[in-house]
Formats: structure tokens, C-alpha cells, sequence
């Protein structure tokens, strides 16, 4: 049994280090400059050379463990560090790396520098050391500020997917960004081509609204239509009546209307020949009692008059 779990636990390890190595080979090398006079500035303030590396994978894509190197015969030269949370680099998204020379000042500070002037090779390999995911050579016309970039970010393989950028060519110099920058939606051209005065967006926006405004009234007549119900069923069981009853207009025994006129005419006529005034004895009840006896005119003897 203990057999059967180890080789299953192998064979799970191994095919999660298959998958992990199959979507690093999405890591691709995007955009590079080797001088770096008037350009990004990296977290110290200073201005050196750049690695930018793009996540072509649909999916976040961590790169830690992975190595960066410019020396085909040391494929294991910087090595990018474990736990660090930025090295997971999230979909279809950029990292910048700087080629300074100094690992110590953090993760993304290279062990290694590019030379001007000459080709500088630079390549990506995995975490075994000798699968390698991506390399290029910069060539050695690059000049100040200028990097040497994708025409289109992780795509194309060669140095026909790569062109020399210096930003007033028409080619933007992108660190941590897209290479190609879209000024315009093409769907948006296209509309306002077809609808030069607006009249198309304008009744597309009407017929949005008012349709808004209908699916509300639906919605509030139902509600309305739940609550009524509601407050009907709350009335019938405070009444201790059956809603499911059938109503007296429609019960085959009700009384017809001849008779509830004859009901009415006789109660008319017992309540006008008994509810008269005269014959009504009315006792006012008096104020306060009062008794000859206890009048002072009554009393033994005469006061003196005065």
C-alpha cells in the first residue's frame, strides 16, 4: 500500500513540474536596453540597463526559480529568488529587470551588466538549468536610449519579431507596458464612419432607455402585484377566513336579489315604526339632592334681625 502512494505521489509531483514547465515556456523576452541615459529610472533613482520579460499565458505565471543569464556556458548565472510575492507575474502582464551588477540592492537587480557596443546575448532558463524558455542577441548598433523590442508583445520567434525602438521613430520605448499602444478602437472608427451625425448612437441610446424603463415597470408591477396578494393572504388569516373559498356571487346557493330587496324594504319599515322620539320617557337626573328638612328657614327659633 505504502508502495502504491509513494509512486503516486512521484507521479503527481512529476506531472505538476510538467505543467509548471510548460507554462513558463510562455515567459518570453519583450523589450531590452542596453544604454540607459534619459530613460526609466529603476527603485533607487538611478538610470541602468533593462530586462523586460512578458507573460504570454492566459493565466498568472510565477518565475521564481528561474535564471537569467548573458553567458550561453553559465545558463544558472542569476537565479531569481524564492518567496518573493512579486515574482508572479499576472496575465498577460510585464516585469523589468535591472542589469546593474548589484543582486544585493533586490529581486529584480541582476548579478550580471550589458556592454555597449557589442552583441549582448541574453537568455531565460528554467529552473533545471538547462531548459532554455528564451534567448536573444541585442545587436551592437544599439545607442543611447534607444532598446531593442517586439513588435508585437511575445509574439513571433527570430529577429524578424524584433525591431530597434528609440521613441521618435513612431516607436514608443515601453518598460512594463505594452508594446503596442492603441490609440483607437477600431469598432468605434468604424461606427462613426457609418453614422457621421450620431443619428444611429441617438436612437440605439433611446431604444436602450425606453427598454430600461419598460423591463421597470415590469418589474414594479409584479412586485406590486406579490405584495397585494401578500397583504390579501395576511387579511384572510387575520379574519380566520380561506382565500380558496368560492365567493357568495358565485355559489350556486346564494340569495337572489328579490330577496335581499325584501330584507332590506322590512328592516326599513321595523326601524321607522319603532324609532320615534315620543315614545321615549327621558329621567334628567338632578344636580344635587335637596330636602325642606335641612333648610335653614325651617329651624326652631327665628334669627335676630340686625
Amino acid at each position: 500500500m505504502k508502495k502504491i502512494i509513494f509512486i503516486l505521489l512521484t507521479v503527481l509531483s512529476l506531472g505538476a513540474a510538467q505543467v509548471s514547465a510548460q507554462s513558463r515556456k510562455a515567459l518570453k523576452l519583450n523589450e531590452i536596453m542596453v544604454v540607459n541615459e534619459n530613460n526609466f529610472i529603476d527603485d533607487y533613482g538611478q538610470r541602468t540597463a533593462w530586462i523586460e520579460l512578458f507573460n504570454s499565458n492566459f493565466a498568472p505565471l510565477e518565475i521564481s526559480s528561474v535564471y537569467l543569464t548573458d553567458d550561453p556556458n553559465n545558463t544558472t548565472k542569476y537565479p531569481v529568488p524564492l518567496g518573493d510575492v512579486n515574482t508572479e507575474i499576472p496575465t498577460r502582464q510585464h516585469v523589468v529587470f535591472f542589469a546593474d551588477g548589484m543582486p544585493s540592492r533586490g529581486t529584480f537587480h541582476v548579478n550580471f551588466t550589458l556592454t555597449p557596443g557589442q552583441d549582448n546575448w541574453i537568455g531565460i532558463y528554467d529552473a533545471d538549468g538547462k531548459t532554455l524558455i528564451d534567448s536573444i542577441t541585442v545587436p551592437a548598433s544599439l545607442t543611447a536610449d534607444q532598446t531593442y523590442a517586439r513588435i508585437e508583445d511575445g509574439k513571433g520567434t527570430g529577429t524578424e519579431a524584433w525591431e530597434i525602438r528609440n521613441g521618435s521613430n513612431g516607436k514608443h520605448i515601453t518598460p512594463s507596458s505594452a508594446n503596442v499602444i492603441r490609440d483607437t478602437n477600431n469598432k468605434v472608427a468604424m461606427f462613426s464612419e457609418k453614422d457621421e451625425n450620431g443619428f444611429g448612437m441617438t436612437i440605439m441610446a433611446m431604444c436602450i432607455v425606453f427598454s430600461a424603463l419598460l423591463l421597470l415597470s415590469i418589474c414594479f408591477y409584479i412586485i406590486s402585484k406579490i405584495g397585494a396578494n401578500a397583504a390579501k393572504r395576511k387579511k384572510a388569516e387575520a379574519h380566520g377566513t380561506n382565500l380558496n373559498e368560492t365567493p357568495r356571487d358565485l355559489h350556486p346557493e346564494h340569495d337572489s336579489g328579490e330577496v335581499i330587496a325584501a330584507i332590506a324594504m322590512a328592516l326599513h319599515q321595523h326601524l321607522d315604526a319603532h324609532d320615534k322620539e315620543n315614545t321615549v320617557l327621558t329621567f334628567t337626573k338632578a344636580k344635587r339632592s335637596y330636602s325642606p328638612w335641612n333648610s335653614k328657614i325651617y329651624t326652631l327659633r327665628e334669627n335676630p334681625r340686625r
